[in-house]
């Protein structure tokens, strides 16, 4: 189904369900690739890409275990480890994000850090 600018539909339903069939990294599937699975349409575009990255934001913040990395595409986690590892990447990504943040408003990230309240380095990375 489309939507009246002639994108496909995408739902939190579908992407899950999709998702289902790509269990470990070995199987991860690019957004490209899992959008023309979820419509059946292999010419995905950019705004049904975005719509995907935004659902696997969704299904994250209910719990679900969305995996994604350049490397693998997505998929769901199989072992702890894939998890973590995913974990790891969105971690590093927000750090990246608040060193830019602390850079552009002219503070020092520990200073921005205590603001926050959060660690300077993930616990795998520290331990």
């Amino acid at each position: 189904m489309r939507d009246h600018f002639g994108h496909a539909d995408i739902e939190m339903h579908s992407v899950l369900t999709a998702l289902q069939r790509h269990i470990g990294a070995e199987k991860g599937i690019t957004a490209a690739q899992l959008v023309a699975e979820i419509t059946g349409d292999p010419t995905a575009d950019h705004y049904s890409e975005r719509l995907l990255r935004e659902i696997v934001v969704q299904l994250r913040l209910r719990g679900h275990h969305v995996c994604a990395t350049p490397e693998h595409g997505y998929y769901m986690a199989e072992t702890d480890e894939e998890l973590n590892r995913t974990c790891e990447f969105l971690y590093d990504r927000a750090m990246t994000s608040l060193r830019q943040i602390a850079a552009m408003k002219n503070i020092s990230l520990p200073d921005l850090r205590g603001q926050l309240r959060l660690p300077l380095q993930s616990v795998e990375k520290a331990a």
